[in-house]
């Protein structure tokens, strides 16, 4: 597995590289927005640790532009604890975030959850999900909506994958954050729906009044099989 440490902050960026080649990782490195971006679309990276502030081009940009050709998985440091620079991070395309000062073995853990929840898709021997007009890839890990292939970030498959296998049945935003992100992650309602709100908006004919992922006022979110 390869992974792309940004952060302009050397020390930082040595110890990271080094704990994680010391597990196993081959580890690109890069100190500036503009760098990150030309080795994201250069080299076959399978995870992005992206720091929020960058010289050249922030982490923000940095995001929004590997999204227009990736969806390799990106986890946003940030050294504000401020709640709108994470959902803003989320926003561009994140998939999770870090405030810093942060300990390296949350940070592991998180890794290994995501590259774990992708990885173990593709030793599934039912390759594809079909309902209701939507059909998910586990191999690409892409939806299919009327003939139209849409590229889904970690969490919004993930999220999608587990709507659509369990028809019906209704996810609290806890629920949704226990399962898709872990136990003990924090309990902040608007990571799940800033989420499902991007999902809908790549799925849905029309994200203000959608017809598949449906919301349950007051309980949750589920996917909804009677179209």
């Amino acid at each position: 597995m390869k992974l792309l440490i940004v952060d302009d902050e050397r020390l930082l960026v040595k110890g990271l590289k080094f704990n994680f080649e010391q597990d196993g990782y081959e580890v690109e490195t890069a100190g500036d927005g503009e760098e990150a971006v030309r080795i994201a679309r250069s080299q076959n990276i399978d995870l992005i640790i992206l720091d929020l502030m960058l010289p050249k081009m922030d982490g923000l940009e940095v995001c929004q532009k590997v999204r227009e050709t990736s969806n390799v998985p990106i986890i946003m440091l940030t050294a504000k604890a401020e709640d709108m620079d994470k959902i803003l991070g989320l926003e561009y395309g994140a998939d999770d975030y870090l405030t810093k000062p942060f300990n390296i073995l949350e940070l592991k853990a998180r890794v290994k959850a995501i590259l774990r929840r992708r990885g173990a898709k593709t030793d599934t021997a039912d390759n594809e999900i079909s309902k209701s007009g939507i059909k998910l890839d586990r191999m690409s890990r892409t939806a299919n909506v009327d003939g139209r292939v849409i590229e889904l970030t970690v969490k919004e498959y993930d999220i999608m994958e587990l709507l659509m296998t369990n028809t019906g049945r209704v996810y609290s935003r806890d629920d949704l954050l226990d399962i898709i992100w872990g136990v003990g992650y924090p309990k902040d309602a608007r990571t799940v729906d800033v989420h499902v709100r991007r999902l809908r908006e790549k799925i849905e004919a029309d994200s203000a009044q959608p017809k598949y992922i449906m919301t349950k006022w007051g309980v949750g979110y589920y996917f909804n099989s009677k179209q």
